[in-house]
């Protein structure tokens, strides 16, 4: 299996990985394909694909803030059961962040990622595909040392329609695994420079940014 970055919507590979996406995520989710090409070519954006024979049958993309010295990851999918695709992706993603954080002077810090919660909405199909099942998917962050960031959590919809995304939750996988809180402030600059590429964001949105800003600390909790 091979991890290859794509940078370009020309890339072979980039239609495919498109397609299993439209597959696996809402439509709400899932930018059209032509607005991908300033993503891909942002050096700051990775994303890379897992290609075996020829085929995309995973993908994963995430980014490195070196002044936060955290990660974010923005979607991890794995297209087919029982080919260990989802170890694949981790370690190559890991071992690509810590390299990042390294070439920084600093040890990563952690890594964010909105968790679809189940027990919220429980209408979303991911392509039928098992290993994608909300539930199946949130126990295994949870072995992998997610854990959930205790507010409220809503994100804009990548639609850039103002319409609010609820059903998540934004957890955080730290490096040192006796990290029990994170300073509401990083929480609140990372979420306003994530979304800062989104014009048009619900008033949730903001509300919840406010609260996150009035606070100090927000506790790590068990997914």
């Amino acid at each position: 299996m091979e991890f290859h970055r794509i940078t370009s919507i020309k890339d072979p590979f980039f239609k495919q990985l498109h397609q299993l996406m439209q597959e696996v995520f809402p439509p709400e989710e899932v930018l059209e394909f032509d607005l991908w090409k300033d993503p891909l070519e942002d050096p700051d954006i990775r994303v890379f694909v897992a290609v075996q024979d020829n085929k995309v049958v995973g993908a994963t993309e995430y980014r490195y803030y070196k002044d936060f010295n955290v990660a974010m990851t923005d979607f991890t999918i794995i297209g087919q059961a029982g080919h260990g695709i989802g170890p694949f992706l981790a370690k190559n993603r890991l071992e690509d962040l810590n390299s990042l954080a390294a070439e920084n002077g600093e040890v990563l810090f952690g890594m964010f990622a909105e968790i679809y919660d189940p027990y919220q909405v429980e209408d979303y199909e991911f392509g039928g595909i098992k290993p994608m099942d909300p539930y199946v998917r949130r126990e295994v962050l949870s072995h992998l040392g997610y854990k959930r960031l205790d507010f409220p959590y809503v994100h804009p919809s990548w639609s850039n329609d103002g319409e609010p995304v609820t059903g998540l939750d934004l957890c955080f996988l730290p490096n040192n695994e006796n990290t029990n809180e994170l300073p509401a402030n990083l929480i609140s600059s990372f979420l306003k420079r994530y979304y800062s590429v989104l014009t048009n964001k619900p008033l949730s949105w903001y509300e919840m940014v406010q609260n996150l800003e009035k606070n100090n600390r927000v506790e790590l909790l068990p997914i």
